[in-house]
């Protein structure tokens, strides 16, 4: 195998999480190992992704045609939370186009719970969204010259801080996300047992955003998967632990060779 053919078949396409932008990766790209070109992505309704927010499987079909855009014909697939749920669609939609999936703190089988589904209800789901996306960032750039940096209190205030969408309300694409995965996610979950493409999943015990029996579940059901446990980094792994979540990227991506 050629230098170019190598580092042409070992992209790995980054998928963040809802809400968030791609600069939820910044820190894991680079850490990566230098036989890896990384593409992190702003999803449909976040970040300077000019599409509207949709669903999973407009989500999938999105970074399909994203990738032709870019030349790459197959990838690693790397999804954070929400963004996990699409790269297991795609894997569904386009096997051929998946060298393999990393999910982190991903979403799958039994993590929606009451709360999930009072985001998704028709007047309190859009009541509450507005409210929390409208005085949340600013309540957390005030609490950040309160909370030492490296803390989990100061990284969670980071991640809502730093919330922005050019192009629109974020409010509504979490709206919109949230909604369409309440109705459509056990779709895609049912057919896990047909995604045969290897899978790590990265999960910490502890978090408190997708429970940890999400994660064993999806290990149990994907035909090629194994679980690796990282403690302290609580749901948001790749901004709290990039370097633990780089580095079982990078083996993970070199044992696919």
């Amino acid at each position: 195998m050629s230098l170019d053919t190598r580092v042409r078949t070992a992209n790995v396409v980054l998928l963040h999480g809802q809400p968030g932008d791609r600069s939820d990766w910044d820190a894991v790209t680079a850490r990566l190992p230098g036989s890896l070109t990384a593409l992190a992505l702003d999803r449909p309704g976040y970040g300077d992704n000019p599409e509207p927010a949709g669903s999973i499987e407009d989500n999938a079909r999105w970074l399909l045609e994203r990738l032709d855009h870019e030349g790459i014909d197959r990838a690693v697939l790397a999804g954070h939370s929400y963004g996990g749920a699409v790269a297991l669609a795609a894997a569904t939609i386009a096997p051929h186009r998946v060298r393999g999936l990393v999910l982190v703190s991903s979403v799958g089988p039994g993590c929606l719970t009451a709360w999930d589904e009072l985001l998704a209800a028709p007047y309190a789901g859009t009541a509450l969204a507005l409210t929390a996306w409208s005085v949340l960032p600013w309540l957390a750039r005030k609490g950040l010259d309160h909370s030492p940096a490296g803390t989990a209190t100061g990284t969670a205030l980071a991640l809502l801080a730093g919330v922005h969408h050019r192009h629109g309300p974020v409010w509504r694409s979490f709206l919109t996300e949230q909604r369409e995965m309440f109705d459509t996610l056990d779709r895609w979950t049912a057919r896990l047992a047909d995604i045969r493409v290897p899978a790590l999943i990265l999960a910490d015990p502890a978090d408190k955003v997708v429970p940890i029996s999400t994660s064993h579940a999806l290990c149990e059901q994907l035909p090629c998967a194994r679980i690796d446990l990282i403690s302290g980094g609580g749901h948001h792994l790749p901004r709290r632990l990039p370097g633990a979540v780089a580095a079982r990227i990078g083996d993970f991506a070199d044992s696919l060779d």
